[in-house]
């Protein structure tokens, strides 16, 4: 008989793949109203790719392990695919063995939170501070010297690479 071993991490990595996949991930309560960029659905939808706009403006939370922003190890600064606001800096990114793009601190001023109540647990919601795009959720089980581990959705994110000295 096989025995299968799953770490808490891992579980709530997979449930939120399959809330994703199943457009899911919408359901918990909405960042503020206001934000210095606001557009329309149908300006957000010309912006944005369709999983840009599923992520960014729904809510929704692509399958871990699909951004190769997971993979990315160059210095750089991580922006909001929405508006281009500066949010992590490479130098606070590691490893997080869940399949998302994680990092254990953003950058000062760039991100807000919010309550997020779905999926039958309470989380701490990460959107962008100028366009309110959803960007994934903070947890406390991160490394030093924070602790934090914020879990972003790839396509929430643009990298751009450090210039060459």
């Amino acid at each position: 008989m096989m025995r299968i071993s799953i770490d808490r991490r891992r579980l709530l990595a997979g449930v939120a793949g399959l809330a994703g996949a199943f457009a899911l991930g919408g359901a918990g309560k909405a960042a503020p109203k206001r934000f210095e960029i606001e557009l329309s659905e149908a300006e957000w939808r010309k912006r944005l790719t369709p999983d840009q706009f599923a992520v960014l403006r729904k809510h929704a939370t692509e399958r871990p392990g699909s951004s190769p922003l997971d993979r990315e190890k160059r210095r750089g600064t991580f922006v909001c695919a929405g508006c281009a606001l500066p949010l992590f800096s490479s130098t606070t990114k590691f490893d997080s063995g869940t399949g998302w793009p994680s990092f254990y601190a953003p950058l000062k001023d760039a991100i807000g939170t919010t309550t997020d109540r779905s999926l039958f647990m309470e989380r701490t919601e990460v959107h962008c501070r100028r366009c309110g795009g959803h960007l994934g959720h903070v947890f406390d089980d991160g490394p030093r010297p924070t602790g934090l581990r914020y879990c972003m959705n790839g396509d929430a994110l643009k990298f751009i690479p450090a210039e060459k000295a």
